[in-house]
């Protein structure tokens, strides 16, 4: 089970009858013991001010993952205008885009008289952001076979590092798959040897689009053959024998959409500067992370989840030689078929990762995916749901129905726009846009139905696309979305100088507003309603969609809070995240993808509204799902969708699904830290809800127009401090401090800089904020928070083994009495289990019912065991903490 040392660091400590926890922790010793040093190091300021920051300097391969192989597990290595797409027995496709080059590459060793396929051999996978690399061996030899895609070359490299005692060669095998992504299609292609380039030769007749495979050592070429009597669909071609010691070959593979000269110019290049390519590909991923949002975490895991998310969102970023530059959906091998999973362009997973491009800092990549959607926009202002990379080749938007599929890109394009320039402060580009988002919303109100919600029938989807939860009007989701086109187009009107349009579009979102919360809410039964039928009636079928409005801050917390609670129990909230409605509905199925399946993008929406609304157990159980998800499967990648039921991805999943991993990144920005950037008003937000273990943590690179801003934030049981400073720029900011505390703890006394302050208390349902505004030029500033009684509570959450089902602990609600002596949670757990929770501020003289008490590895520890029950998998409990001496309440009182 996980425990904590005195300074608060995690460390593994694996002891029997004590807590669920997954069987897998042993596979990822090797990087929690890294983690737990690192975190120790962190908490007690060991190598401070940046740790994390200055190994990524010293060491290219700090973001390394490694462990034992899984030979189904994918494994893509890819760049801006090329893939390696294949597993982690090492099989492999090629693609440069939007061509096919082959698919099933995979090696052989001739050792000692005997041929060996190599993934029978494999046995260590490591990734890093720039490339990856499959271990095989055998009894004599060791081969490493490294994956390598340059960012902007059309092609990639295979280096294989040889060690052997006895003779060895390797065989390079392929099946030839020369054709466009789908759904556009080359006529008869043809492969030839090339001798004097030592590679396969892949050719069509318009000899317009040509590849090369080959290697300076390549020999003996076997190419794929067809008569009357047999054939062979592989080829071949062997890399020279290795007598004894250490040797390096090289595979090279190189494609053209221009014709031969091309091909040819980039196979040269890659076979002659493979070296420095590779240098240049892992300095492009280190700058990239050195100039966007860092942080520097406590638990290593959620630390290193957070940079793995952001390479993977940036490896999202492909260039179409006909289609331009843009944010593509994911991955996954194509096999047989021309569509490597999602790797074309999308309209809504786009503006979903602009959230978290925007929250990290990438401004120009999130420009981009702006710029590249709004270039396919439809006349009438509908913005495009898809854009195959075969899109060119093909009319697309008139001879498919994929284009303009969906109604939920319209709306979104307006509120990705509006937090692209309010986070920016690149108001220009709102004035360059205008005419565009003018016309989205055109096209939104004309779907509005005679109520003023706009409708999904004759329109497009809103987020559900098939299943038993259709045919429905509107969803709450889709209505929820339009309401907030109005607010963002209000703020946006505003920004670009036009005052009158601004405060109009304002009247028109609160009317709005309290529409769509008043047609979908469910008084009764505190909660909102999955959609509108068509007959308006409300279709009662709860669902993690509902987040979506939340994540906007759309309803009262008094609708939101209950109703999160009922996502937050068992039936909706699974180990690995969110399912998008109860497994207890007649129409779940854990298999279905838009009927029971867990989405990694609906875990991320709901804890960024849990966080919102203050409901912090199931928002930082959501966020640990996402970030322990990016650790395993595709390693540093995020898969699209799980089952339901196991922990376990769809077989039809994309496992590199870049929203995914931007659900890793905005619920830690958005969420957890509460970190909200205003370049227009220079003014930033920090509000905090960090678990009861976590004492320290650190922000930097958070740009805030011409300025860059580093924040620095302690805590101990007597006080709360916060270092701010300028490390670029020295235009006059404001900043906004708002960290939450129990509703037991007391703020005594607010200093900036060793002088008093006045400050607010905010009292919320389940929390208090501390609320401290303070302008900033140059110069440190260091504010400190005086407490008294402080108290907390965290849970550390872990997936299960591959393959189960569901056994942690649910903290549904905290309720405390009105003079805060006395806090009560409502719990549910597997029957029979045992939990524990980690406790800042119990003194050992107070009463626990419903669970025990005590102290462990320097932390108060309250463990909580579940009745065994043969009725419920999952039933409830209440655990009660009797406190020693009540607290007063003070509302938004001025100090």
């Amino acid at each position: 089970m996980q425990a904590h040392d005195a300074a608060g660091a995690t460390t593994m400590q694996i002891t029997p009858g004590t807590a669920v926890r997954s069987q897998e922790q042993f596979e990822w010793m090797r990087l929690r013991l890294f983690g737990a040093c690192l975190a120790a190091m962190v908490m007690m300021g060991i190598g401070a001010p940046s740790v994390w920051s200055q190994q990524m300097k010293e060491n290219p391969h700090d973001l390394e993952l490694s462990r034992a192989v899984r030979p189904w597990e994918f494994l893509p290595v890819t760049g801006t205008r090329a893939g390696l797409l294949g597993n982690e027995s090492g099989r492999m496709e090629a693609w440069v885009y939007p061509l096919k080059i082959f698919r099933e590459f995979h090696l052989k060793f001739h050792s000692e008289g005997r041929v060996l396929a190599a993934e029978a051999l494999a046995r260590t996978v490591t990734v890093r952001p720039e490339s990856a690399s499959i271990l095989y061996a055998g009894d004599t030899f060791t081969v490493r076979e490294t994956f390598f895609v340059p960012v902007q070359e059309q092609g990639a490299v295979i280096l294989l590092d040889v060690e052997t005692e006895q003779p060895l060669e390797i065989e390079a095998f392929f099946h030839r798959d020369f054709q466009l992504e789908w759904p556009a299609a080359l006529g008869a292609t043809y492969l030839d040897w090339n001798a004097q380039r030592r590679a396969f030769y892949f050719g069509e007749e318009q000899k317009k689009f040509v590849a090369f495979v080959g290697s300076p050592t390549a020999a003996e070429p076997r190419a794929e053959f067809q008569t009357n009597y047999s054939e062979r669909q592989e080829s071949s071609f062997r890399l020279g024998p290795t007598t004894k010691g250490k040797e390096r070959k090289l595979i090279a593979i190189a494609g053209s959409l221009e014709g031969r000269a091309g091909a040819e110019k980039t196979y040269q290049h890659l076979m002659s500067d493979y070296a420095q390519l590779l240098k240049e590909s892992a300095e492009y991923y280190r700058a990239y992370l050195d100039k966007t949002v860092s942080v520097e975490l406590p638990d290593a895991q959620i630390q290193q989840a957070y940079d793995w998310a952001r390479v993977s969102m940036l490896q999202g970023v492909v260039t179409n030689p006909s289609l331009g530059t843009g944010l593509v959906a994911g991955y996954r091998t194509s096999g047989e078929s021309q569509r490597p999973g999602f790797a074309w362009f999308f309209g809504r997973d786009s503006f979903w990762t602009s959230f978290a491009l925007n929250a990290s800092g990438d401004f120009s990549n999130s420009r981009t995916a702006l710029e590249f959607i709004s270039k396919y926009q439809r006349e009438d202002g509908k913005i495009p749901h898809e854009i195959s990379q075969g899109a060119s080749f093909v009319n697309w938007f008139k001879d498919y129905p994929y284009g303009y599929a969906s109604a939920d890109a319209t709306p979104l394009y307006i509120i990705a726009m509006n937090d692209y320039v309010v986070k920016s402060g690149d108001t220009a580009f709102a004035k360059e846009k205008w005419e565009s988002l003018r016309k989205a919303y055109e096209f939104l109100k004309s779907t509005y139905d005679a109520r003023g919600l706009p409708q999904n029938f004759g329109v497009g989807h809103g987020w559900v696309e098939g299943g038993p939860l259709l045919p429905v009007k509107t969803e709450y989701y889709q209505s929820g979305l339009g309401a907030e086109a109005l607010r963002a187009l209000a703020n946006l009107a505003r920004a670009t100088g036009q005052e009158e349009m601004s405060k109009a579009l304002e009247k028109d979102f609160e009317k709005q507003r309290s529409l769509v919360n008043e047609s979908f809410w469910i008084a009764d039964k505190k909660r909102f309603a999955f959609a509108l039928d068509k007959n308006d009636k409300k279709v009662d079928e709860p669902s993690v969609l509902a987040t979506v409005p939340m994540w906007f801050g759309l309803p009262s917390e008094a609708d939101a809070a209950p109703m999160i609670q009922q996502l937050a129990d068992s039936d909706h909230q699974t180990d690995w995240g969110m399912r998008i409605t109860s497994n207890r509905s007649p129409l779940f199925s854990g298999g279905g993808y838009h009927y029971g399946s867990v989405w990694p993008l609906f875990t991320g929406w709901a804890s960024v509204a849990e966080y919102r609304y203050h409901q912090t157990f199931p928002a930082y159980a959501n966020l640990r799902a996402n970030a322990l998800l990016a650790l395993d499967g595709s390693l540093g990648h995020v898969t699209e969708v799980l089952s339901g039921d196991y922990y376990q991805p769809l077989s039809t999943s994309s496992p590199h699904q870049i929203w995914s991993a931007a659900m890793v990144v905005s619920p830690i920005l958005r969420g957890m830290l509460g970190l909200e950037a205003d370049s227009i008003h220079h003014a930033v937000k920090l509000a905090p809800h960090l678990p009861a273990d976590w004492t320290r943590f650190s922000v930097e690179n958070i740009r805030l127009g011409k300025n860059s801003l580093r924040f620095n934030y302690n805590r101990t049981d007597e006080e709360i401090v916060l270092e701010t400073s300028l490390t670029l720029g020295s235009e006059e900011s404001t900043v906004e401090f708002r960290p939450a505390i129990s509703l037991r703890t007391k703020a005594q006394k607010v200093e900036l800089n060793g002088k008093p302050v006045p400050f607010q208390v905010e009292t919320r349902g389940a929390d208090q904020h501390i609320v401290v505004q303070f302008p900033i030029t140059t110069g440190k500033y260091s504010l400190r928070i005086r407490l008294l009684n402080d108290f907390g509570l965290s849970e550390q959450s872990a997936l299960p083994a591959l393959g189960n089902a569901s056994r942690g602990l649910r903290v549904l609600s905290e309720t405390w009495s009105a003079s805060r002596d006395q806090l009560t949670l409502e719990v549910s757990g597997a029957a029979g289990g045992q939990y524990e929770l980690i406790a800042r501020g119990l003194g050992g003289d107070e009463k626990v019912e419903g669970a025990e008490s005590g102290r462990k590895s320097g932390w108060s520890t309250i463990w909580i065991r579940m009745p065994p029950s043969e009725s419920e998998q999952y039933p409830h409990k209440k655990i009660i903490i009797h406190f020693s001496g009540a607290q007063g309440k003070k509302k938004s009182e001025k100090r």
